[in-house]
């Protein structure tokens, strides 16, 4: 493994961060500023990315923090597959369920709590893993693409899309335990996100960037912060939103974007059907 994908120091313990990064992902506020997906690209990126695994109708695949329940909805009802999600957040299982059950969708699609890294399937269950925006959350990301390979069945694919930073040149504003949370102090290089993954055992077979997909995002925060400011100011500071502070993360991330230092990434890698050495990536600029 390369000096990329070595861990930085945790900013906090890995039980802190996984407990804040439920309670914020399952709070109303992240969804007021987020909408339904949750990650860069929307839809429209997850659907390029679910392209790639290669699913067939009837499949199975795990959705790893699948938050309120939209992608693992939309591949059961695009792809005709078998989802299940897993969560952090008690509350977005519990949505995501609702959601699955309004949409008719229940008998396909099914959500619980869990983390990433112990996931309770059984070895060689799934034959996809999508975990969009979320990697690099996981305090240890080594174990939870062991977790990944165990579950996936020979021949299967992870999916990930993810934000990707240069972690040693950010500035104070991104490194914090809520810079964390967002997505940014942990985030990997490309090629730390690629070391990690060929060091559990996947051979990478594609991997493209969409950086202005996390720029989309930026705006669209500051844009639903500037409106939640003009029309309902009281309910999103009973919610915990900080608008002081909002303001110079959003402006400290676009100037990373600018600098090369902050980017968004695909990434699909497949679990080999005999033991072999790995491939080198295809990427597609």
């Amino acid at each position: 493994m390369t000096e990329s994908a070595a861990s930085p120091p945790v900013q906090g313990n890995a039980e802190q961060i996984k407990a804040c990064c439920a309670a914020a992902y399952g709070s109303d506020v992240v969804a007021l500023l987020l909408g339904d997906s949750y990650h860069p690209g929307g839809m429209r990126l997850t659907r390029r990315l679910v392209d790639r695994l290669g699913l067939v109708a009837g499949g199975r695949v795990l959705d790893v923090a699948s938050g309120r329940g939209a992608s693992a909805l939309m591949l059961a009802r695009e792809y005709a597959v078998t989802v299940d999600g897993t969560d952090l957040s008690d509350a977005n299982v519990t949505l995501a369920g609702g959601a699955a059950q309004s949409a008719g969708l229940a008998d396909r699609v099914t959500f619980s709590t869990g983390d990433a890294e112990r996931l309770t399937t059984k070895d060689d269950t799934y034959d996809a893993v999508l975990c969009e925006c979320a990697f690099c959350t996981f305090p240890d990301k080594s174990r939870a693409v062991a977790e990944f390979v165990r579950v996936l069945r020979p021949g299967g694919r992870l999916g990930l899309t993810d934000v990707t930073a240069q972690t040693d040149r950010l500035p104070p504003e991104l490194t914090s335990l809520a810079a964390w949370i967002a997505c940014v102090a942990d985030a990997r290089p490309v090629e730390g996100y690629r070391d990690l993954v060929t060091a559990g055992g996947l051979r990478v077979v594609h991997v493209e960037r969409h950086d202005a997909a996390l720029l989309a995002m930026l705006d669209q925060i500051e844009a639903r912060l500037t409106l939640v400011r003009m029309t309902a100011r009281a309910r999103a500071q009973a919610l915990g939103l900080d608008f002081d502070r909002a303001g110079p993360v959003l402006e400290a991330a676009r100037r990373a974007v600018a600098e090369g230092l902050l980017g968004y990434a695909l990434l699909v890698a497949e679990k080999p059907t005999s033991p072999g050495p790995s491939v080198a990536a295809r990427d597609s600029r």
